[in-house]
């Protein structure tokens, strides 16, 4: 099934929403009816409980954001205009970006959003802000994904990094041929599919709540978290099919 718009495009393929930023023309900048398409599509992958991952990536071969849209106005912040996940947008499920080119600014930060990403060798990333005298707040959340001094160059410079540099600093889960960047972000959200969706969401829960934790903090709050998942239905689904050597039937519940 498919919802198309202006510039966002969400289709489904069995268990995994597939979310398309669609400017190719223009690079698939951030403007305003992205924006908007952006968010009405997270508000569907959220309410849809047959959909259990997203995959977002952009259209075309060049860009998978390139920042924002500069010519349709800088007077709203940036907090106030990127649907951010994590901050302006709340989404439980799992999300793998899938970067088939540019990820700058605007782009690095949905990529940032995402759990996971897949990268085309072809991609590069970049955070210019500073270039352009904008503030990249969400920045302060790289930290716990990249170390420090990495950050600090990525923000005082600007300069772009390739796919194989935002592996190496971690970043980037995968790179791979440009063909093959949707069908392995695809690959991926098919074997998450494949596990309980209640041990997903508390697994993705728990990473993002103990960020920052001490060390005991950090495992009560993770206890607290998967106490319901030792209780509950899928996980007498998981002993009742690894004891009958057959695949689990999930139930999220």
């Amino acid at each position: 099934m498919n919802m198309a718009s202006n510039e966002v495009k969400y289709e489904t393929r069995e268990a995994v929403a597939v979310i398309t930023l669609d400017r190719p023309a223009k690079l698939n900048a951030m403007n305003y009816g992205m924006r908007e398409g952006l968010i009405d599509a997270w508000k569907r992958f959220e309410a849809d409980t047959s959909a259990r991952v997203a995959v977002l990536t952009g259209a075309g071969d060049r860009a998978f954001c390139a920042g924002r849209d500069l010519s349709e106005g800088t007077a709203d912040r940036q907090e106030d205009f990127l649907p951010m996940i994590g901050d302006s947008v709340e989404v439980r499920k799992p999300v793998i970006a899938a970067v088939n080119g540019l990820a700058y600014g605007a782009g690095w930060f949905l990529v940032q959003g995402c759990d996971l990403c897949v990268a085309s060798e072809q991609a590069w990333f970049a955070l210019p802000e500073a270039k352009v005298g904008r503030a990249p707040a969400w920045a302060c959340w790289l930290l716990g994904v990249v170390p420090q001094k990495i950050a600090l160059e990525l923000l005082m410079t600007g300069s772009p990094i390739s796919a194989a540099r935002a592996y190496q600093i971690g970043l980037v889960n995968h790179v791979v041929p440009a063909e093959e960047v949707l069908p392995r972000a695809m690959q991926l959200a098919n074997d998450i599919v494949a596990c309980a969706p209640l041990s997903v969401e508390a697994s993705k829960q728990m990473i993002y709540r103990t960020t920052g934790l001490d060390r005991d903090s950090a495992l009560r709050s993770a206890f607290n978290l998967m106490e319901p998942i030792y209780s509950s239905e899928d996980a007498l689904e998981g002993i009742r099919a690894f004891r009958a050597k057959r695949a689990p039937v999930w139930q999220g519940r």
